[in-house]
């Protein structure tokens, strides 16, 4: 990943200097402050920044990706989509089961090493997405599906459902598609690993 480094009389001026010799707009450079000088009254004081362009942040994942796949013993390809303004990086693999794990567990350890390595690179939170041969799309539709089978049945018969466990993230799916129902409500129960969501009737005066 490559980092620029600027210095100026003010931070601004630093900023001022990286956006004319990288041609971009601030919003598109990740910017580090790294020292400041106080000046004095023979010495003027400075603020030197650190600044990485976002356009390389996003091919720098794909690349630290394919390297550490390949140290694994993965053969990959990877593309790069954007949802919603986040980097999204498919990987297809000769092994795309083992890569995903069971309920995506190896996925997710594979998204918490990237996430490690760009704190350590950035010092800051970078949001990108992880999918292995569109898993987490598919996983998304299916938990649709039965998020509003389940709930038809328990508005019918008024009888609450207890739904296997699941992750936060999968948790997260069934809630915000359920949230605005009129005739049910969720609700996660359970400890961790083995949190679940149960969807429940609404009463009456609820609805």
């Amino acid at each position: 990943m490559e980092k620029h480094r600027y210095v100026g009389k003010t931070k601004e001026a630093a900023i001022n200097l990286a956006k004319e010799e990288l041609q971009e707009v601030e919003e598109n450079l990740f910017i580090k402050e790294i020292e400041v000088t106080q000046g004095g009254l023979f010495k003027k004081g400075k603020v030197e920044i650190e600044v990485i362009e976002k356009r390389e942040v996003v091919k720098d994942i794909k690349d630290y990706l394919v390297n550490l796949l390949k140290n694994m013993g993965y053969s990959v390809n990877i593309e790069i989509k954007n949802k919603e303004e986040v980097p999204k990086y498919v990987i297809f693999s000769d092994n795309d089961a083992l890569l995903i794990g069971k309920n995506g567990k190896n996925l997710k350890a594979l998204t918490t090493i990237v996430n490690g390595y760009l704190n350590t690179e950035l010092g800051r939170n970078y949001k990108f997405i992880i999918d292995v041969n569109e898993y987490k799309e598919k996983r998304e539709h299916n938990l649709e599906r039965l998020a509003k089978r389940i709930a038809r049945e328990v508005a019918t018969t008024g009888v609450e459902a207890k739904l296997d466990s699941m992750n936060s993230y999968e948790r997260r799916i069934i809630h915000n598609i359920l949230g605005n129902n009129k005739r049910v409500y969720t609700e996660s129960e359970g400890e961790e690993p083995n949190r679940y969501v149960v969807i429940k009737p609404k009463k009456e005066e609820d609805k």
